[in-house]
């Protein structure tokens, strides 16, 4: 087995018993076009293969590449950086998305596949269980914050199960969690701008009332014409509360 690179951030799974988990989660079948990203070594891929969908790979490491054509030659195999990728390209009927996400670039991963959660049934992401934690926190609690907010307006967000170091190689420094994502048929957000703009203000000043932390966006009164009382901090309020204060703002500026 090639010794992972650093630069990609790769650890690879392992653990047979966290694979079965991932499959039997997923239940793909012959009628599903599933696309893996950073298959690595083929280990979840190989789980996947057996169940008879449409496979599409994606891996950025030139090398692991050859070696996953030679293992799945009537495979499409994608070797590209996934940041690059317009998953619209990659056909018409709903995808299913499976992958072991390099903790470098999960989050602004999770940005652009959300943006168009349109083109995709499911997702499910293993990813540092603290970023897990956060996009499925509710509000008023400590973990909540703007990539609850943005996860939750686009899909809805189950954690499934922890997954110990020990199911990797090289074992990370951290846990790790998988998540199952469904796309919302209609998001609750259509201004992604605008929100980004609130969600910035809020939870940059997140121990601050709502009064103060958006005070350059929002008048007292236009909080309180919204339902809100601007007493509260920033995560005390519900996602459709932010998506609400989105709407508000992008008919203001209309």
């Amino acid at each position: 087995m090639r010794i992972a690179r650093k630069r990609f951030g790769q650890n690879f799974l392992t653990d047979n018993n966290v694979i079965d988990r991932i499959v039997n989660a997923v239940d793909a079948d012959a009628n599903d076009r599933v696309v893996e990203i950073g298959p690595g070594h083929g280990a979840l891929t190989h789980a996947l293969f057996s169940t008879g969908c449409d496979l599409t790979l994606i891996e950025i490491d030139r090398d692991l590449s050859a070696s996953l054509r030679e293992t799945f030659p009537k495979t499409k195999l994608i070797n590209k950086d996934v940041m690059k990728i317009d998953f619209a390209t990659l056909g018409d009927a709903p995808m299913r998305v499976v992958g072991n996400l390099p903790y470098n670039i999960s989050t602004p991963l999770l940005f652009k596949l959300l943006e168009r959660g349109t083109l995709f049934t499911d997702m499910f992401f293993m990813l540092q269980l603290e970023v897990v934690d956060r996009m499925t926190a509710k509000d008023s609690t400590k973990a909540y914050g703007r990539l609850s907010v943005m996860t939750q307006l686009y899909c809805q967000a189950e954690k499934l199960f922890d997954v110990p170091p020990e199911a990797f190689s090289p074992r990370p420094k951290v846990q790790s969690a998988m998540v199952r994502l469904t796309p919302r048929s209609q998001p609750l957000i259509s201004e992604s701008t605008i929100l980004e703009e609130i969600l910035i203000s809020a939870f940059s000043a997140r121990r601050k009332t709502l009064r103060n932390a958006l005070k350059k966006l929002f008048s007292t009164p236009e909080l309180e014409s919204l339902g809100i009382d601007p007493s509260l901090r920033p995560e005390n309020l519900t996602v459709d509360q932010f998506a609400a204060c989105a709407a508000h703002i992008a008919s203001r500026r209309t």
